[in-house]
C-alpha cells in the first residue's frame, strides 16, 4: 500500500477582507493555507483552530471542509470569527487592522495534542497559541513554525527549541526587528546584508532546529541546515495577489521533504507551488 503523507496544521485562521475591492473576503490563515496547498499537492492534511459562532465562522468551516481538510477537532466558540483587513496594492497585500476575535480564547485539548501527533509533521505559526504545547508533540513528530516576518516577538525564544523546520520572512518592513534580533543573539557586527542574515540563521539553527529558511520576497529563498547554505530563486510568473504565497512555499517545502527530496530540490518545489497561488486572487 502505498504511504500518504499526513501533514497537521494548529493555530489562525482569518476572513482576509479586502477593504479597497469591495470588501470582498477569502478564508485563510497561516495553518489553514497550508493544509489546503498540501492537499493540492496530493497529500491528505488536518486543521486544528477554532472559529466564531458567527456566519464567518460556518463559512469557514465550510470552505476548509470543501477542501478535503480533516477539521475533526475544529472548536466553535462564542463570539467572532477572526479578520485580518487587508489592502491590494498593485498586486502586494498590505495588512491593515487585525481582529482576533475567538482565536484569543484557542487553546489545544489533550485530545487535540494526541490527533496532532498521529500525523507525519505539524504546522503552526507565530500566531498560533499554540507555541506552550509544543514540548508535548516535539520528539513525537517534526514541527514546522512560520515565524514570519517577526524576528523580535517573544515567541520566537519560547517555541524555537521544540522546531525542526523553522521559517523566517526577510523584507523591508522586518528589518528593524531583524537587528533586534540580531543584537540580542551576540551576533558580531557585519557591513553586508547577506552576512547578518546568514550569521543570524547560524545563531538560531543551534538553538535547536535541523533547518532555518528564510524567504526574500521576489529574491527567492535562502536555507541552513548546520553544513551548507542554499539558496533558490523565484519562479517567474504573473503577480495577482501576494496573499498565501509565503504559506505556498512552506507547504511545497514541507511537502518536498517528507517525499525525500533534497533541499535544493524542496526549495525549488516551495518555489513552483508559490507560483501558483501568485496567479490568483486570496490565499486559495
Amino acid at each position: 500500500m502505498d504511504w500518504k503523507i499526513r501533514i497537521a496544521t494548529a493555530g489562525d485562521n482569518c476572513m482576509d477582507v479586502y477593504d479597497n475591492i469591495g470588501d470582498a473576503s477569502y478564508p485563510g490563515g497561516n495553518p489553514v493555507n497550508v493544509a489546503v496547498y498540501v492537499k493540492r499537492l496530493g497529500g491528505d492534511a488536518s486543521y486544528v483552530g477554532a472559529v466564531g459562532t458567527d456566519e464567518s465562522g460556518a463559512r469557514m468551516m465550510e470552505a476548509v471542509k470543501s477542501k478535503g481538510i480533516d477539521i475533526s477537532h475544529m472548536q466553535i466558540l462564542e463570539g467572532k470569527t477572526a479578520v485580518s483587513h487587508v489592502k491590494l496594492m498593485g498586486g502586494e497585500r498590505v495588512f491593515g487592522d487585525y481582529e482576533e476575535g475567538v482565536l484569543k480564547e484557542f487553546r489545544l485539548r489533550p485530545q487535540d495534542i494526541t490527533f496532532l501527533c498521529g500525523h507525519d509533521l505539524l504546522v503552526t505559526g507565530i500566531w498560533g497559541m499554540i507555541e506552550k504545547d509544543l514540548p508535548q508533540i516535539a520528539g513525537k513528530i517534526p514541527v514546522a513554525f512560520d515565524f514570519a516576518n517577526k524576528f523580535a516577538h517573544e515567541n520566537v525564544d519560547i517555541a524555537i527549541p521544540y522546531v525542526t523546520y523553522a521559517f523566517f520572512s526577510y523584507d523591508e518592513e522586518s528589518k528593524a526587528d531583524f537587528k533586534l534580533r540580531y543584537n540580542k543573539l551576540g551576533c558580531q557586527p557585519r557591513d553586508l546584508e547577506e552576512e547578518q542574515l546568514k550569521e543570524f540563521m547560524r545563531a538560531m539553527q543551534k538553538k535547536g532546529p535541523q533547518a532555518i529558511i528564510v524567504t526574500l520576497g521576489e529574491g527567492g529563498s535562502i536555507a541552513w541546515d548546520g553544513r551548507t547554505f542554499y539558496t533558490c530563486g523565484i519562479v517567474p510568473c504573473k503577480v495577482v495577489d501576494t496573499m498565501g504565497a509565503g504559506d505556498s512555499f512552506i507547504a511545497g517545502f514541507l511537502y518536498g521533504i517528507l517525499k525525500g527530496l533534497t533541499m535544493p530540490e524542496a526549495m525549488k518545489a516551495g518555489a513552483q507551488n508559490s507560483a501558483v497561488t501568485l496567479g490568483y486572487f486570496g490565499a486559495w
